[in-house]
């Protein structure tokens, strides 16, 4: 059987293949990416895969029999890219699609939601069997702001109260790499997030708790936050479209209590504690 990764080259992509490696040779399993010299380090075979240019992604895609669909990490370009992969698995002869799509895509408030209920109604329109992976938000989204809240003394967000049911991205890596190199997955949808969910006020009593220091959790408005995250560099877009996702996390958007990853991949998700230790 042989397995194709889209975005082999990304965080994602590159956890997942080394996951597939243990479950399959590694002349089974083919890496997708815009630019193949950059998964040299890999082991796998690379071929090259730029979802602007669809009329090459057929050939790409010619003997694969499974493919894990990594959404697009362009925003506003996504629908258009998905689509043209999905068109060329049809032509080429694909046998299955395993979509990383967005956790509660059909019901979530989150601005990213709208490509994602698209791509999964391409797939279904596509008649391909096909699996949905709707994942949580990765931890790694809210530990990366550790460097900063530890040189500013505090951790910022607008999510409030709100529970985030985050994860660490391997363990959602480990339950694309199952699912894709595993049976009885096709026509089935997965709400994947951590076991325990936890506020920003809690990640910063970790973050405090294994520095040593106190770093308070400081909760901002949603327009001072996008404005603080402008202030340190991001474009204006998406310093607005962060702080719209903590607002959505502050009304629930992250939350999820069904264990759904933790059963995929046989294990507990990382826990809060791990995934600091592990940011630090």
């Amino acid at each position: 059987m042989t397995v194709a990764v889209t975005g082999a080259t990304g965080k994602l992509g590159r956890l997942a293949i080394a996951r597939l490696k243990t479950l399959l040779p590694a002349t089974e399993i083919v890496a997708l990416a815009r630019s193949p010299e950059k998964a040299a380090d890999l082991g796998v075979e690379a071929r090259a895969f730029d979802y602007d240019r669809p009329e090459t992604l057929a050939a790409a895609l010619q003997g694969v029999e499974r493919l894990l669909l990594i959404s697009s990490s362009e925003v506003g370009k996504r629908a258009a890219q998905h689509r043209a992969v999905i068109e060329a698995a049809k032509a080429a002869g694909v046998g299955q699609i395993v979509y990383t799509s967005l956790l509660h895509a059909d019901r979530s408030p989150l601005s990213l939601a709208g490509e994602h209920v698209a791509t999964e109604a391409m797939l279904a329109e596509s008649g391909l069997p096909h699996a949905i992976l709707r994942n949580g938000w990765y931890a790694e989204n809210y530990t990366g702001a550790i460097p900063a809240a530890l040189a500013h003394g505090a951790l910022i967000g607008a999510a409030g109260a709100g529970r985030i049911s985050a994860a660490a991205r391997a363990d959602y890596a480990e339950a694309a790499a199952l699912v894709l190199a595993g049976e009885g997955h096709a026509g089935k949808t997965y709400e994947l997030a951590g076991d325990e969910g936890w506020t920003l006020a809690e990640l910063a009593a970790e973050l405090s708790a294994q520095t040593g220091r106190q770093i308070p959790y400081d909760d901002l408005s949603q327009a001072d936050y996008a404005a603080a995250l402008a202030g340190a560099g991001l474009p204006e877009e998406l310093a607005a479209a962060i702080a719209s996702w903590d607002v959505g996390a502050s009304q629930g958007a992250l939350f999820d209590d069904g264990r759904a990853l933790s059963r995929l991949i046989g294990r507990p998700t990382a826990t809060l504690a791990e995934v600091v230790r592990a940011a630090l």
